[in-house]
């Protein structure tokens, strides 16, 4: 019995390109969404936020997330801070420790440019039923996690 070969559209390369493509569409769509709403927001800023949306976290942690070096992190904190979005404050359950939340102005702004978030997300699945968003979404996770090194 011989094996089907891949789909043409499945191939290494462009597999690749197609996740990077998609991407980038999303954040290009971003960005307008953003400047359209009067943001001035870059993607670790607006990724920054996010992760602050949850809760406060440690600068590592909002590092981490955003893909970012510890000093790159500090400089994007302190300019969020000079814009009144988020504060410092010391960690609850380490005195020497500081982490970052959102100050009420950063939890308007969150609500504000999660809406601009919503509409990218639904302009992306746009025409698609609520089971190819599932099932899209469902296959996108399974990639993600068979490419994930163990214990990450």
């Amino acid at each position: 019995m011989n094996a089907q070969p891949p789909s043409l559209a499945c191939t290494g390369s462009s597999l690749g390109l197609l996740f990077r493509q998609v991407r980038d569409a999303m954040w290009a769509r971003m960005a307008d969404e953003l400047a359209q709403a009067g943001h001035d927001l870059t993607f670790s800023q607006y990724i920054t936020l996010k992760k602050l949306s949850e809760g406060p976290r440690g600068a590592t942690e909002l590092a981490r997330a955003a893909e970012l070096n510890p000093g790159a992190m500090t400089r994007l904190v302190d300019k969020l801070q000079a814009r009144g979005f988020v504060e410092r404050v010391t960690d609850p359950d380490d005195r020497r420790a500081l982490t970052v939340q959102l100050t009420g102005l950063g939890q308007r702004m969150w609500l504000d440019i999660n809406e601009c978030g919503r509409r990218v997300r639904e302009r992306a699945l746009d025409g698609m039923s609520d089971d190819e968003r599932d099932q899209l979404l469902s296959l996108l996770a399974r990639v993600r996690d068979n490419l994930s090194f163990p214990g990450n």
